[in-house]
């Protein structure tokens, strides 16, 4: 099969950290590294293909088939779920989903039913039914960090990673949920199709991870 692979990666960060993988298993990435506003690239004299779409639209590309695989966070595979096979945990792009609230507030105290802000609804739900607990929840696009301040909500489900924007802002993790990093996942029917192709590419990745 002469189609090139086609790889979708997460903008910014992990298209960054997955660019540097592949240069370490001796990929040509040069025309990622100059890529202007080009939104598909080849990779390895063009045997590979990437497409570059925000961590969303990966999942979506993946789960659709017009891209074979996909690099993407953890945080966003636990909210969209969808059906496609997680392949490897690429370690990259470290950080955790927390729950945090006003610094000295005792978030489980009392009865009434909390009230969380998020950008992840889902794993908020989870977090809670799994604990038997009934929330409500409030969906946020921007900085969540401003719905305990303006008393919208008792706590927030993010992602941390240093915390120092928790801190800034007054709030403190209460507890970690889940840790996150960056996963490779393949479309279930180009795991059939080009298993070969998939799983040489696999090798290569974990033996470059594992030389870290």
């Amino acid at each position: 099969m002469n189609k090139p692979l086609r790889i979708a990666l997460t903008k910014g960060r992990l298209e960054k950290d997955t660019i540097g993988l592949f240069e370490k298993i001796g990929f040509d990435c040069t025309a990622v590294r100059e890529k202007g506003r080009k939104l598909i690239l080849p990779v390895d004299g063009g045997r590979i293909e990437v497409v570059l779409a925000k961590a969303n639209d990966v999942i979506t590309y993946v789960e659709h088939g017009v891209c074979d695989m996909g690099v993407v966070g953890k945080d966003t595979i636990m909210e969209m779920q969808g059906k496609f096979f997680e392949l490897a945990d690429l370690g990259f792009g470290r950080c955790k989903f927390a729950l945090a609230a006003k610094k000295g507030e005792k978030f489980y105290g009392g009865y009434g039913v909390k009230t969380i802000a998020t950008k992840y609804p889902n794993i908020t739900r989870n977090h809670f039914e799994s604990k038997g607990m009934d929330v409500e929840i409030v969906k946020i696009e921007g900085s969540v960090e401003l719905a305990p301040l303006l008393e919208l909500s008792d706590g927030i489900v993010d992602i941390v990673e240093t915390g120092t924007t928790l801190k800034e802002n007054g709030l403190e993790v209460i507890e970690d949920i889940c840790p996150i990093s960056a996963r490779l996942i393949v479309n279930m029917v180009s795991m059939k199709l080009r298993q070969q192709e998939i799983e040489e590419l696999v090798e290569l990745i974990d033996k470059n991870l594992k030389k870290d």
